[in-house]
């Protein structure tokens, strides 16, 4: 199996006022191809941070992060937009799905965004939505939906183009008990049947527990990597 995720010696620093805030204070792992991991962390801890650079919405004040072999620390702008668009899925806290447009139409829309339908995305579409239990939905706009339907269409949006990587920021934040079981049940199978990879982002230790690794993460720093017993 190959490594979809390399971060080496990763920092990231903030100016606030006069103060440096330091996010991320040197942080390595690797992530290898079909792993489930769950970054986990207190407020404060750099988690987030650390998504937002290995989604390549934020660049690192040094080190390197490679996705897929492809490094997103010293390329421009661009470039970094064009490894987002091929390698990396990402699942937001917020649905963020275009209200006026059916589920359907939201996939396609990624699709287009992303580069245009690839060869068998039709089927890849088809695919995702049977194994996230949507196709009854998929001609339903956002507000048709539950909470968790949306969520789910979300993660099916990030899926498309069949990404190296599947990035959740806090996937169940705005869901029930219920629906946040109901999401994270859909990402395990994603993992273990299309072979996903994904990196969730979470505060709840409990729900950490679906992956099948969890670093622990506090300070900026990682506290612990290790599998979920």
């Amino acid at each position: 199996m190959k490594n979809i995720v390399e971060a080496q010696n990763l920092t990231m620093t903030y100016r606030v006022g006069k103060i440096d805030v330091h996010a991320l204070k040197g942080v390595s792992f690797t992530i290898r191809e079909g792993e489930f991991v769950s970054i986990v962390g207190q407020s404060g801890s750099g988690k987030s941070t650390l998504l937002h650079i290995l989604g390549g919405l934020l660049q690192p004040s040094s080190g390197v992060v490679k996705i897929d072999g492809e490094d997103l620390a010293s390329v421009t702008d661009a470039q970094r937009t064009d490894i987002r668009r091929r390698k990396i899925g990402i699942v937001f806290q917020r649905f963020n799905l275009f209200p006026t447009l059916s589920a359907d139409g939201n996939l396609r829309l990624a699709e287009r965004i992303r580069g245009g339908a690839a060869a068998g995305s039709a089927e890849q579409r088809a695919r995702i939505l049977k194994l996230l239990n949507l196709e009854p939905r998929i001609h339903h706009k956002p507000l048709e939906l539950s909470g968790g339907e949306q969520q789910r269409v979300a993660v099916a949006r990030a899926l498309v183009n069949q990404p190296a990587l599947l990035l959740a920021d806090e996937p169940t934040g705005n869901l029930d008990s219920e629906n946040s079981q109901i999401v994270l049940d859909m990402l395990k199978k994603l993992n273990e049947e299309l072979g996903q990879t994904v990196v969730m982002i979470t505060h709840n230790p409990e729900a950490a527990t679906i992956g099948q690794r969890i670093i622990h993460m506090r300070d900026g720093r990682i506290l612990d990597d290790a599998p979920v017993n």
